[in-house]
């Protein structure tokens, strides 16, 4: 039986270093000490929070009443399959040690999403995407428990509703625990091709070129790091949830009505019309420059999508109530409501 503890912090779980304590605590080891310990909770009726790498997560002062399980199940299995390779990932696995490995044994497909903190279970929740790629982009299976009808199923890419930031997982978020994840990546000494501009322009080519997987890492490390979205314990803007906003995605009136506020906002034309709008310049014309603080927390001094708790001392109230100023600021300026991407757990923005 999995050992359940009492009272541990949780801030030192996450990123942000945030957050009091758990009534309960348990860490399963494999998948199915994951889904047994999830499922005997649920059926006792007891609040269940799982805890992955904690990089995506503002957990409220108050902690958690209830059971915390972190995730820690551990294991990859490699299928070859034409010239390509289905690579199946416990959801414990480090995110980024996979890509890693993905890149040293000439796996292309996920190379632009280095440096990216957290575990692979969480990957598919959040369509996790940096630099022109996604992992809707290469995952085939997600292997979950559905926590209503206490069934293990397989969700095919299809059924996984993939889009901006959001999958069917984070629509109904808390029903999907995440036990494994298949990827399909090309068997290639190259990257995929270039879609972003600033990696482009880093690696000195043009988008649409490909590159070895290696240069491609070392870039959008090199990057990331630029912006403090490497996590550093030297760096105190990296103690923070990566990105705290998305980029907002309007319609087309919503962007002739900030035309008029804005004339010539940078935009990114989407496929179906909408226009998508970077949220650091929002944040930033609206008069929330890089530094800009709120008592112990402030704005990372890289980049203004970022809150950081630069010396730990901050609490979650302090970040909420200087993500509520940004947003709300944002709002008057520009009549954009911004979103929050962390998972926000007993607060509210």
């Amino acid at each position: 039986m999995t050992e359940r503890l009492a009272g541990v912090r949780l801030g030192p779980y996450t990123t942000l270093g945030l957050g009091g304590t758990a009534r309960a605590f348990a860490e399963a080891g494999t998948a199915g000490e994951l889904a047994a310990v999830v499922t005997s909770a649920d059926r006792a009726g007891e609040p269940v929070l799982v805890l992955g790498g904690g990089s995506n997560l503002v957990i409220a002062d108050s902690g958690f009443d209830g059971l915390v399980v972190r995730v820690a199940s551990r294991g990859l299995e490699v299928v070859p399959d034409g010239d390509r390779v289905l690579v199946t990932a416990q959801s414990g696995e480090d995110w980024d040690a996979l890509v890693a490995r993905s890149v040293a044994e000439g796996w292309s497909g996920i190379e632009c999403l280095s440096g990216i903190p957290g575990l692979v279970g969480s990957t598919p929740i959040q369509n996790v995407g940096a630099y022109g790629q996604e992992v809707a982009q290469t995952i085939v299976r997600v292997r979950v428990l559905d926590r209503v009808t206490g069934e293990e199923r397989d969700f095919g890419a299809g059924e996984c509703g993939f889009a901006y930031r959001h999958s069917a997982f984070k629509a109904e978020l808390g029903r999907h625990l995440v036990l494994a994840v298949t990827y399909a990546l090309a068997r290639s000494p190259l990257s995929g091709p270039i879609g972003y501009k600033e990696l482009a322009v880093r690696l000195g080519v043009e988008l649409g070129d490909r590159v070895p997987l290696a240069e491609a890492r070392a870039a959008v490390l090199a990057l990331r790091a630029g912006k403090g979205m490497v996590l550093d314990p030297a760096d105190p803007d990296t103690r923070s949830a990566g990105s705290f906003f998305t980029n907002p995605i309007l319609t087309p009136a919503q962007a002739a009505d900030l035309e008029l506020r804005a004339a010539g906002f940078p935009r990114w034309p989407m496929p179906d019309g909408s226009v998508k709008v970077p949220a650091a310049w929002l944040i930033e014309q609206a008069g929330f420059p890089k530094g800009y603080a709120r008592g112990p927390v402030r704005i990372s001094t890289k980049h203004t999508l970022a809150l950081t708790n630069p010396d730990g001392s901050g609490t979650a109230a302090d970040l909420i109530a200087l993500a509520r100023e940004v947003r709300d600021g944002v709002a008057e300026k520009f009549g954009v409501m911004l979103v929050n991407e962390p998972v926000l757990v007993g607060v509210d923005l």
